[in-house]
């Protein structure tokens, strides 16, 4: 059978900080109340001529100054987003543009902040199935220009960031080991952004140009969802979580991510997460996550992850695979 592995990956997050000291100018919050709250001390905000696609050619200039690697012979490109530069055309062709690559399938995939794990499964199903030989997977943001910054409940969460992974035919691998996929569009009213309709689910929607957050709402249906999916995609797999070696959640909100462990059983010393420096950047939190834990030394060819995102559908999406990235041959720039 034909394997997938991802073999490189590269990150790029825009210069500017806003800090929670910055945001006591702005609403009414206090640094404190922000970390005791979420666990995040600061974000990053893109410029205003800066956009999604713009974050992720950075992105991907990142994985190939790092790995030595090309990108012209890549035959799929898939964008997860939900802050795309335009509805149409896609990031993916944007990038497929200006990254020189010659002849590639571009797609954009929204899945919110379940985004990247979709991206993944997708790129291993393309190779798995014969038809695509080398994919790259990003997943992306420019949350900052949806976040409406009179509103502490939200202003407080968001960032901009963008990651990248090469996805790649390798006949002797067998690092994806399993997924899980589903959704409870039930739950739709509670994270959207209105645009030709303003009504789901038979519930009047905001009708506004932000992002809108249910976040009590959002936070129940996690807790009570997340980790029973948890558990039965290791069932299925035979896996004890003393063989993950990290668990990689999407970095909503560190107030989140401890229940679920809790529940789980799985040490937060295990858990790679994002958001501290970062914020939440919905579809690249978990591809930032890891690469800042390959960046620290912390994950290692070899170590067994669990990559497991969810949001805004409301939807849910999980990895199980080994890591075996190729010998970076440059030492990444700083984030």
């Amino acid at each position: 059978m034909i394997g997938a592995r991802m073999t490189a990956i590269g990150s790029y997050v825009p210069e500017k900080k806003l800090t929670n000291f910055d945001l006591e100018e702005m609403v009414e919050t206090t640094n404190e109340w922000i970390v005791q709250r979420t666990g995040i001390h600061e974000r990053r905000i893109a410029r205003s001529d800066e956009f999604t696609s713009d974050l992720c050619v950075a992105a991907v200039e990142d994985l190939m100054e790092r790995y030595n690697k090309t990108v012209e012979d890549v035959d799929m490109i898939i964008v997860a987003t939900s802050t795309p530069d335009f509805p149409y055309p896609s990031v993916a062709s944007i990038i497929q543009n200006r990254l020189g690559i010659k002849q590639a399938g571009a797609i954009d995939l929204s899945a919110a902040c379940a985004g990247f794990v979709y991206g993944l499964h997708t790129a291993n199903s393309l190779i798995r199935s014969g038809l695509h030989k080398k994919v790259l997977v990003i997943g992306a943001e420019t949350l900052s220009k949806v976040t409406d910054y009179t509103d502490r409940t939200t202003c407080i969460l968001f960032g901009d960031a963008a990651s990248a992974v090469l996805v790649e035919k390798d006949e002797e691998s067998e690092d994806f080991i399993d997924f899980h996929l589903s959704s409870d569009g039930s739950g739709a009213q509670h994270v959207y952004q209105t645009s030709l309709s303003n009504k789901v689910n038979d519930v009047e929607l905001i009708d506004t140009q932000y992002l809108v957050q249910n976040g009590r709402e959002v936070f129940k249906w996690v807790v009570r969802n997340v980790p029973k999916s948890i558990e039965q995609l290791l069932e299925k797999t035979e896996t004890s979580l003393d063989e993950v070696d990290w668990f990689i959640p999407h970095s909503a909100n560190l107030r989140l991510i401890e229940p679920i462990c809790e529940k789980i059983g799985h040490p937060i010393e295990k858990t790679l997460y994002s958001l501290e420096k970062f914020g939440n950047t919905s579809a690249a939190t978990i591809p930032l996550a890891l690469d800042l834990g390959i960046r620290e030394g912390k994950v290692q060819n070899g170590d067994k992850a669990l990559l497991y995102g969810f949001g805004s559908g409301l939807v849910q999406a999980g990895q199980l695979l080994k890591i075996h990235f190729d010998e970076q041959i440059n030492a990444p720039a700083p984030l």
